[in-house]
């Protein structure tokens, strides 16, 4: 598969409200510029820091509170995204990381994911493995990694 930069219309920014997460987005934002491209953003609820939370809980109330953050991280991009006048659109999804971000990617015919190297997991992601890592083994599209 050839990459040609001309090609990029759509953008996939994953967000989990971390520094890196929005540093991703602001390249994703002159990127999008350069090439008037559309930026979606998504925020997922991982399924095991779900399971986590409301060991012993309500896990409804864990996943609205999950949700919630995801709406306001989200927010928080899709405004900066506006101030730009940049077209975009935002998705929450529930489940695997890695998983949604590759299949939201393939089903929004995605062109380029811009993501950050860690998110809020630090350093647990040497023994979860990273998500950046996985989605760059998985995803049929470029995928852009923030440092």
């Amino acid at each position: 598969m050839t990459f040609n930069f001309k090609n990029i219309q759509k953008i996939l920014i994953p967000t989990d409200g971390s520094d890196y997460s929005i540093r991703a987005a602001e390249y994703g934002m002159d990127i999008a510029k350069m090439f008037d491209a559309q930026i979606m953003v998504v925020y997922v609820i991982d399924d095991v820091v779900l399971g986590q939370i409301s060991k012993g809980g309500d896990r409804e109330k864990a996943e609205m509170e999950l949700k919630q953050d995801g709406q306001r991280y989200i927010n928080y991009v899709v405004s900066l995204a506006e101030k730009e006048c940049l077209k975009n659109g935002s998705y929450i999804a529930k489940g695997i990381p890695f998983e949604q971000i590759v299949n939201l990617a393939k089903e929004l015919n995605v062109d380029l994911i811009i993501m950050g190297t860690y998110g809020r997991k630090g350093t647990q992601r040497i023994l979860m493995g990273s998500v950046a890592e996985k989605v760059i083994e998985y995803s049929l599209c470029p995928v852009l990694v923030i440092k």
